[in-house]
């Protein structure tokens, strides 16, 4: 009998209860590398938007408010400003309002000057100002409902009292925003004619024809609209998408949170487990001690059965956690309208799983420590006592 074996063969004792262990350590791995992941989406959805060299310009009191049409051309104006773009929210359904992702009316005259860093195909730029009623779809979109190029798709209006059938003519790709839909606002505005027109845009995005223009152009922004009958705030698109983004910071550190309690519980479980293993057995240590067994051999057995069950359900758990969410981010579940909404950009890295295995390993060392040093402290005299 070797040493791997004994540590196996104890384990093996009890195999419903080594199994459950096992998987309630592995449930909780899958959904500490879950939690882990969120922070790395995050910063990964800050990185691939925000630009150096664009700004946002939206109503003061919120994105909920609108700002006049007239705006466009005064923010033109401005020395520095390259282009000049504009986003109408119309919060269209496509199928389910489950499902809803983040489709807007922009000019597509200036979808390439603005957004230059997405690298959309000129084709499809080209088709797109050609086509009245065109739409750029974000690859993650466009490959969760299976649409095609040239396909005709509809979208239910929310908002604005109308519905649009819109052509897709080209992919957003991932690196550029890969949930948006953008269509024509020449489109919209004419179906907002019978409505009495529409002359309010949601929001101004401007790209500076170099970053050290930025402050100058957020300065005549701002004094240029202090005192009109819509007033603005323009930040640069960092600032943007991080006050945008601290709300889902917050729940972050709150789901955070919840993981180190869960962790917590699976230690208590997972020590409980140890210290019956312990009891039960207090007779074969008074055996092994009585032939001559020491006390470090005693305890580096017993603390590595729990060290073994952590090390097994943290690889049930991260792998399971990383197989299924690289599976769903693949298939375009964890985008648009999935269950985490904007945090398209949720993919489980190889080091958040190995992350996994190591809170794993450490929650059967702690869990298996104290009830292992008991055993090994156990006195010979007073445990044949029981066996006798």
């Amino acid at each position: 009998m070797t040493w791997t074996g004994f540590v196996v063969r104890n384990l093996l004792r009890h195999p419903l209860r080594t199994a459950l262990t096992t998987l309630s350590v592995a449930l909780s791995i899958f959904l500490v590398c879950a939690v882990l992941t969120l922070p790395a989406a995050l910063n990964a959805l800050f990185e691939r938007t925000a630009s150096s060299t664009r700004i946002s310009v939206h109503h003061e009191a919120g994105l909920s408010y609108w700002l006049p049409l007239s705006y466009v051309q005064r923010v033109k104006a401005i020395p520095g400003v390259a282009a000049v773009n504009q986003f109408t929210w119309f919060g269209g359904i496509y199928d389910e309002p489950r499902n809803m992702f983040p489709n807007f009316a922009v000019d597509p005259e200036t979808v390439a000057e603005v957004w230059p860093d997405y690298r959309i195909d000129p084709g499809a730029l080209e088709r797109f100002r050609r086509i009245r009623n065109g739409a750029l779809v974000g690859e993650e979109t466009f490959r969760r409902f299976g649409w095609r190029l040239g396909q005709e798709v509809t979208l239910r209006g929310t908002i604005f009292p109308v519905n649009l059938t819109l052509q897709i003519v080209g992919v957003i790709p991932a690196s550029g925003n890969p949930v948006m839909l953008w269509f024509h606002r020449t489109y919209l505005e004419e179906a907002m004619e019978p409505y009495g027109g529409l002359r309010l845009v949601g929001m101004l995005w401007l790209r500076a024809d170099r970053p050290e223009a930025v402050d100058g152009i957020l300065r005549q922004v701002d004094a240029m609209f202090r005192n009109a009958e819509a007033q603005v705030t323009a930040e640069t698109e960092q600032a943007f998408f991080a006050s945008f983004l601290s709300s889902f910071r917050e729940l972050v550190r709150l789901v955070l949170a919840v993981g180190v309690l869960v962790v917590g519980a699976v230690v208590l479980i997972a020590a409980n487990t140890a210290a019956m293993g312990v009891r039960e057995r207090i007779p074969e240590i008074a055996i092994l001690k009585s032939l001559g067994f020491r006390r470090r051999p005693i305890l580096v057995a017993l603390l590595a059965e729990s060290t073994l069950i952590g090390l097994v359900g943290g690889i049930l758990g991260a792998g399971g956690a990383y197989g299924i969410l690289t599976a769903l981010a693949l298939a375009g579940k964890t985008g648009a309208g999935g269950f985490l909404g904007p945090l398209s950009g949720f993919r489980m890295s190889p080091q958040v799983a190995l992350q996994g295995v190591a809170i794993s390993v450490i929650v059967g060392f702690v869990a298996g420590a104290i009830p292992a040093r008991n055993g090994a402290r156990l006195n010979v005299v007073e445990a044949l006592r029981r066996l006798f």
